[in-house]
C-alpha cells in the first residue's frame, strides 16, 4: 500500500474511532435508524437492497422511509427533496438523483427523501409522514447522525482490496468489525471467506434475482431470452450487468459504458442507435438505474433486478430481533 492509501486509511480509522468515543457528538432521531452501507466505492448493488429491506420492513407492518443524499443530481436543492410520500413519485430524476429515483418508483409505501443532511430529513420523515424506522441509505461512513444498526455489504474481493487511492476501499478492512450485521453477494464460497474473516458477525447472502428485460415503452411488455442486444451501462462496474444479460440468455453484440451516474445526451442516444445498426441488434438494453436517466426513447429495454437476502426468514427474525 503507497503512503496516499496508508495515511488515508490512518485518518479514517482514527475518525471512526473518534466516533465510537463520543456517541454524544452524533445527532439522534426519535425513530430507530438502520444504517445500509459499503466499504468499497462504487458499484456494490446496494440500491436493490435497501428496497428488499424497506419491504421486509413493511412488511413488519413499520412503516420506513429512507433517507439518502441524492448523488449525481442535476438539480441542488435547499432543504429536503421528497422523491416520493410512499404513495405517488413526486420529483423528477433531476431533482432527485438516479437512485432515489429507482427507490421512489419501486418502494410503495415508503417515502424517500434526498437532502445531505439526512438528520433533517430524518425529522421531516417523523413528523410529516409518521415513519417509524430510518433506513440510511449509503450510512455506514456518515457517522453524524446515530443509529441502532448497522449493516454492511461486503463482497469477498473487498477482503484483498487496499484503501483509496490505490483501491477501491474507503476504510480499512477492519472498520467491518463496527458492523452488527454482513450482507455478502456471490457463490456460498464467497460467503464463507468473508464469515470466516470476521466470524463473530452474523453473515447473509445476497442473491440477485432478474426478470425478463421488458419495453421502455409505457407498456412494459416483458421479452424473452435469445435476443441479440445492445447493452448500455452508466454504472460503477458495468461488466457486471453485461454479465447478467448473458447469464439470462440474451446475445449481447456490443457492451458501450459510460462512467457512474451518467446523464445520456442527444449525441450518446445517437451514437447507441447506429451501434445498433451496425451490429443488427434488436434492442437496446440498460439498467434500471440507467432507465431513470434517460429521456423517452423507443427500441430500449430494461433488466429488472431484485435484491434476495438469505436466508430470508433468518434475515427477517433477526432484523424484526434487533429492532
Amino acid at each position: 500500500m503507497n503512503l496516499l492509501s496508508t495515511s488515508y486509511g490512518r485518518l479514517a480509522r482514527l475518525r471512526r474511532s473518534w466516533y465510537e468515543h463520543h456517541p454524544q457528538s452524533r445527532r439522534s432521531l426519535d425513530r430507530p435508524v438502520v444504517s445500509v452501507g459499503n466499504l468499497s466505492v462504487g458499484g456494490s448493488g446496494k440500491t436493490p437492497v435497501v428496497a428488499t429491506i424497506a419491504r421486509i420492513l413493511l412488511d413488519m407492518g413499520e412503516k420506513p422511509a429512507v433517507l439518502t443524499r441524492g448523488y449525481g443530481r442535476r438539480v441542488s436543492a435547499d432543504g429536503v427533496v421528497v422523491a416520493t410520500d410512499g404513495e405517488r413519485v413526486l420529483e423528477p430524476v433531476e431533482r432527485t438523483g438516479d437512485e432515489p429515483q429507482m427507490l421512489a418508483r419501486a418502494l410503495g409505501g415508503a417515502p424517500v427523501l434526498v437532502c445531505a443532511d439526512r438528520h433533517l430529513a430524518g425529522r421531516l420523515a417523523e413528523r410529516r409522514f409518521a415513519c417509524t424506522v430510518m433506513l440510511l441509505d449509503d450510512g455506514f461512513q456518515h457517522l453524524a447522525l446515530g443509529r441502532e444498526l448497522d449493516i454492511l455489504l461486503m463482497s469477498a474481493a473487498d477482503l484483498d482490496d487496499t484503501v483509496l487511492p490505490s483501491g477501491r476501499l474507503r476504510e480499512p478492512l477492519d472498520a467491518a468489525c463496527s458492523a452488527d450485521c454482513l450482507l455478502v453477494p456471490g457463490s456460498n464460497e464467497e460467503v464463507a471467506r468473508v464469515s470466516a474473516a470476521f466470524d463473530r458477525t452474523p453473515v447473509f447472502r445476497i442473491v440477485n434475482r432478474y426478470a425478463p428485460i421488458r419495453l421502455l415503452d409505457p407498456s412494459g411488455v416483458p421479452l424473452e431470452a435469445g435476443r441479440r442486444v445492445v447493452a448500455v451501462a452508466g454504472i460503477a462496474r458495468p461488466e457486471r450487468f453485461f454479465g447478467a444479460l448473458r447469464e439470462q440468455g440474451y446475445h449481447v453484440a456490443r457492451e458501450l459504458a459510460f462512467r457512474d451516474h451518467h446523464w445520456f445526451t442527444a449525441r450518446d442516444l445517437d451514437r447507441i442507435r447506429q451501434t445498433a445498426r451496425e451490429v443488427d441488434a434488436a434492442l437496446v438494453v440498460t439498467t434500471e438505474k440507467d432507465a431513470v436517466r434517460l429521456p423517452a426513447v423507443s427500441g430500449w429495454a430494461v433488466l429488472p433486478v431484485e435484491a434476495g437476502i438469505e436466508p430470508a426468514d433468518a434475515f427477517a427474525a433477526w432484523l424484526r430481533d434487533r429492532l
